[in-house]
């Protein structure tokens, strides 16, 4: 008898939620990540924002807030802390910052001008 069952997970711990950014789509997290979680965006559109840590990591979140309300964009910044779902992005250290669920900056909490500087390079890309 196996006493460990290490890389065998039940059927039911394989489903993910479904995806958390501000387009309400149905993707799963996994597929959010690698997929385009908002199909109808277009360059230049901004769907989702999160900021990805350890709970230490509040700066970034606060900064990236500032940077949303200042440009005018109207898209909620997700903070997630749960380390499964961070490791999901393969991200080697924290805090991270993810647009459009691309990762875009990890390791430094980027002031509210530098996050600003990131978005808008996104906006213009059209």
């Amino acid at each position: 008898m196996a006493l460990f069952n290490f890389g065998k997970k039940k059927e039911e711990e394989k489903k993910t939620p479904a995806c958390a950014c501000s387009c309400g789509c149905a993707a799963s997290e996994a597929e959010s990540i690698t997929n385009d979680c908002c199909p109808d965006l277009k360059e230049g559109e901004i769907c989702c924002i999160k900021v990805l840590g350890s709970g230490c990591c509040h700066a970034l979140y606060e900064n990236t807030q500032s940077a949303v309300k200042a440009m005018g964009i109207s898209v909620e910044v997700e903070y997630i802390t749960d380390l499964k779902k961070v490791m999901e992005y393969g991200v080697m250290s924290v805090p991270a910052l993810v647009v459009n669920n691309k990762v875009v900056s990890t390791g430094k909490v980027l002031k509210t001008e530098n996050v600003q500087k990131l978005l808008q390079k996104i906006v213009s890309e059209k």
